[in-house]
């Protein structure tokens, strides 16, 4: 299996099967996301402790494939990490579906890296960005309290 394959094969998998679905008990912070163009939507939920560490983290949402799949990973990777890891490990995934070819983030270990890179191909479909990052630009609303709807068509 060559590694695009295994790429495909993990998206799939995350789409078929997401991972931290459904609503987090007891959630203190929490945004919506909309992509208008493919109609997906997410809602993320995060349990933030008093040391700012994300206890739990998941999401409710519909959308295609890529979009559920960036989701499903995202939760599996942010679980865990504290507020300030979380966010640097989304600059550096943005980072990477827009521009740089790989991941620089040191809070994150080489099997989750190959999760994340599974979802580096999406650059070369532009409309499919947007669903790639729905999910992390919601989690950084969540993390910030924005209270305002993340709208895929807004942001850069």
């Amino acid at each position: 299996m060559n590694l695009k394959e295994l790429y495909q094969e993990i998206i799939l998998e995350h789409g078929k099967n997401p991972r931290n679905l459904g609503k987090t008990d007891n959630f203190n912070k929490d945004a919506k996301g909309h992509n208008p163009l493919c109609g997906d939507n997410v809602h993320v939920y995060l349990k933030l402790n008093g040391q700012r560490i994300v206890e739990d983290i998941s999401f409710e949402g519909s959308g295609c494939a890529i979009s559920m799949a960036s989701a499903s990973i995202m939760t599996d990777l942010i679980k865990g990490k504290n507020e300030h890891e979380a966010k640097e490990i989304v600059e550096d995934f943005l980072g990477m579906i827009k521009e740089n070819p790989k991941l620089n983030s040191e809070n994150l270990k080489e099997d989750e890296k190959t999760k994340l890179m599974c979802l580096s191909g999406v650059k070369q479909y532009p409309m499919r960005v947007k669903c790639a990052t729905l999910s992390w630009h919601t989690l950084i609303s969540a993390i910030d309290n924005t209270q305002e709807e993340i709208n895929s068509e807004t942001l850069g």
